[in-house]
C-alpha cells in the first residue's frame, strides 16, 4: 500500500507539471492568432502533444500501479482519474481536428478547456487523487467502455463549443460592421461546429447504451432516473435537436452556435453538477 501511495504521488506529480504545459501551450496558441507566424503555430502544437504524451504516461503509470498492488483497473473510476481523462480526450480529439482541418487558431479557444480540466483536479472540491481498490459497482467491463465512450463525446462537444465562441465572436464583430481578420471564415467555423458534433454525439450515444447495460450489471435496471442518466439524456436531447434543427429546418451560424454552447453547458452540468450538488447513484464519481 505504502508503494501505491509513493507511485501515485508520482504520476500526480507529472499531472503537476502537464496542467503547466497546456497553459503554455494555450498561450502559444493565443500568440499564434494575430501573428500567424508558422513556427510558433508548430511549437503551439509539439507542446500540446508533449503535454498530451506526458498524460497518458501518468495515466500509464497508474494503471501498471493498480496492477502491482492486486486491484488492477483502469484509470476512470473516481473523479480526479475521470478528469484527468478528459483533459487527454479533448487534446486528442483537438490535436487530430487540427491535423485533419489544418486550422491552428481553433487551439487558442479549445486548450483552455483542457488546461482548466487539469487545473480542477488540484483544486476542485471532493478531489481524491489516491489509488483505490473498485467498488463492486465498479467491477465490470462495461464501465470502461461507458467512460471511453462518454468523454470522447463530452471532448468532441468541448470542441464544438470553443469553435461556437469563435463563431459568435467573429459574427458580433461583423455586425458592428468590423472583421476580426486572423479568425476563420464564418462558413469554416460553422461547419467546423457541425463536424464536432457529428463526432461527439455518436460518441455519447454509445456512451449513453454501455452505461445502460452498466447499469443492469451493477444494479440490476438498465434506467432508474437517477439524476446522472436524466442529465445524461437532457445532453444528448440538446444535441439531438442540434442535428435535427440543421437536417430539417437549416439552421446554422448563430442560432447552432449558441445551441451547441448550451450543449456544452448540459455536459459539464451532467458530469460535475449532478456529482456536486446532487445525491445518486453516481455519487461515487
Amino acid at each position: 500500500m505504502q508503494g501505491a501511495a509513493l507511485h501515485g504521488t508520482l504520476d500526480t506529480r507529472l499531472i503537476g507539471v502537464v496542467i503547466f504545459v497546456y497553459l503554455l501551450a494555450t498561450v502559444l496558441y493565443f500568440c499564434y492568432i494575430p501573428f500567424r507566424n508558422k513556427w510558433l503555430g508548430r511549437l503551439a502544437t509539439i507542446v500540446a502533444l508533449v503535454g498530451w504524451i506526458m498524460e497518458t504516461a501518468s495515466m500509464v503509470i497508474r494503471t501498471v500501479i493498480s496492477y502491482k498492488v492486486g486491484w488492477g483497473h483502469a484509470p476512470f473510476t473516481n473523479l480526479y482519474e475521470s478528469m484527468v481523462f478528459f483533459s487527454w480526450s479533448i487534446v486528442i480529439i483537438y490535436l487530430l481536428i487540427e491535423w485533419k482541418y489544418k486550422n491552428k487558431t481553433i487551439g487558442a479557444f479549445v486548450m483552455p478547456f483542457a488546461f482548466i480540466a487539469l487545473a480542477y483536479t488540484t483544486i476542485g472540491p471532493g478531489i481524491r487523487t489516491q489509488i483505490e481498490p473498485l467498488i463492486p459497482a465498479l467491477q465490470s467491463d462495461w464501465l470502461i467502455a461507458h467512460v471511453i465512450t462518454c468523454f470522447l463525446g463530452y471532448a468532441a462537444f468541448a470542441v464544438s463549443c470553443g469553435v461556437s465562441i469563435m463563431y459568435l465572436i467573429k459574427a458580433r464583430a461583423q455586425e458592428r460592421g468590423k472583421d476580426i481578420a486572423f479568425l476563420p471564415d464564418l462558413r469554416i467555423l460553422d461547419d467546423l461546429n457541425y463536424k464536432a458534433v457529428m463526432i461527439g454525439f455518436p460518441l455519447l450515444t454509445l456512451g449513453i447504451i454501455t452505461g445502460a447495460a452498466w447499469a443492469n450489471y451493477a444494479w440490476g435496471s438498465y434506467w432508474s432516473w437517477d439524476p446522472k442518466e436524466t442529465w445524461s439524456l437532457i445532453t444528448w436531447l440538446v444535441y439531438a435537436a442540434f442535428l435535427h434543427a440543421r437536417f430539417t429546418r437549416g439552421w446554422r451560424g448563430k442560432k447552432t452556435a449558441i445551441l451547441s454552447i448550451i450543449g456544452f453547458a448540459a455536459v459539464l452540468f451532467t458530469y460535475l453538477g449532478v456529482n456536486l450538488l446532487i445525491v445518486g447513484l453516481h455519487s461515487y464519481a
